[in-house]
């Protein structure tokens, strides 16, 4: 025999509850007004719940934001006690609202099992979200690529500002870290050689060592790996702030094209400024350099200059500029990219930056081991 437990008339909320089955039927407007007095009521049940609790909402004429919350509590009362939560007559706005809000699968039980999927599920299933990120991959990049083919026929189309703004945050407010690094890395690397090469008495190669292995290589990778960390990871932490926030759609319902408003100023002002700092990079590298030729080599300033152009071409800086700009937009595009993927709330932001950084840095070193191949068996 069912009891009612209720207490106090409610106009938005009826309870029935025996030992197997807790019945709740929910009617009329579920908003603001009505909210609080049906989460005192649903406070003020009896515990232990029974194994089975049983929401009727096909009375319910109107459920707003605040009404969503009732059906949170019954969640949460369902995790709590173990039990069972099974909503029926749900109505299409209604529906519609709690698929919004990602409340409409209802929870587990404790008590009960889930079957875990055998190795071909799995398998299909990887096998299936693998392709799907293919797609979208390919789906980005097409769509970026011809966001900036068209720029070259509508230039007046960039957003110069922005593209100002960038070429500011990746460039100049980099100089520093930039600077710095590189010139304790080329200090390094001829203090290293240094003590082999003095063997030989061969001390002025330092030079060429240094300044062959920064211009062609060093250089790049190490600006490339820097701009990822600061510029890669901000990209896709921008991206991703607009949209959990619903900005990009808001771009999108307004008109504009995401790709041309958020992503091109991104890219191009990368590839303008990656390149200008891998050569700020070599300049501070060759310094460390002379600074050991100089102070520990008994190495003249023009001896170790003189040994650097001598052992400079134009294709190696070339080279490395042509490097540089690839990997400008390897990182601008792949942190854009994750931006974009963001799904949720802040811990998504940080999972697509994470992700930004981790993947722009694999890809640079990938395409210069591919690029150090082609040199080396490619060279004019």
């Amino acid at each position: 025999m069912n009891t009612d437990h209720s207490t106090t008339p409610s106009p938005a909320l009826s309870v029935n509850a025996s030992p197997e089955l807790l019945d709740l039927s929910l009617r009329g407007i579920i908003d603001l007004r009505t909210t609080p007095e049906i989460m005192n009521r649903l406070e003020q049940l009896p515990q232990p719940l029974p194994g089975l609790i049983r929401a009727d909402l096909s009375g319910v004429t109107r459920m707003d934001d605040c009404g969503a919350l009732v059906i949170l509590q019954l969640r949460r009362m369902a995790e709590k006690n173990g039990c069972d939560l099974k909503m029926l007559g749900t109505p299409g706005h209604v529906r519609e609202l709690l698929d919004f809000l990602r409340l409409d699968d209802p929870p587990q039980s404790v008590g009960s099992k889930r079957a875990k999927p055998d190795f071909m599920t799995r398998f299909g299933i990887k096998t299936l979200d693998v392709t799907n990120q293919a797609v979208t991959h390919v789906s980005f990049v097409g769509e970026v690529t011809v966001t900036l083919l068209s720029l070259l026929r509508h230039p007046d189309r960039l957003r110069l500002g922005d593209t100002v703004l960038y070429m500011q945050r990746v460039g100049v407010d980099a100089l520093p870290i930039v600077g710095l690094i590189s010139f304790l890395l080329g200090l390094i690397m001829a203090f290293m050689s240094a003590v082999q090469l003095q063997q030989f008495g061969a001390n002025i190669y330092v030079a060429s060592l240094v300044a062959l292995a920064m211009v062609r290589e060093l250089g790049p990778i190490m600006t490339a790996i820097l701009v990822a960390g600061r510029s890669g990871s901000a990209f896709a932490a921008e991206i991703g702030t607009m949209k959990v926030s619903e900005e990009v759609d808001a771009l999108i319902t307004m008109g504009f094209k995401p790709a041309m408003f958020l992503v091109a100023p991104k890219i191009i002002a990368s590839v303008l400024v990656v390149p200008l700092l891998a050569m700020y990079s070599n300049l501070f590298a060759i310094a460390g350099g002379l600074l050991i030729g100089v102070t520990t080599l008994d190495l003249t300033v023009n001896a170790y200059m003189a040994q650097t152009m001598s052992t400079l071409s134009i294709f190696d800086i070339n080279w490395g500029l042509f490097k540089s700009a690839i990997f400008a937009v390897l990182i601008a595009t792949v942190g854009c990219f994750k931006g974009y993927q963001v799904r949720g709330g802040a811990a998504s932001v940080g999972q697509a930056t994470t992700s930004a950084v981790v993947t722009g840095i694999f890809l640079v070193i990938l395409v210069d081991s591919i690029l150090a191949v082609i040199l080396r068996y490619w060279r004019p």
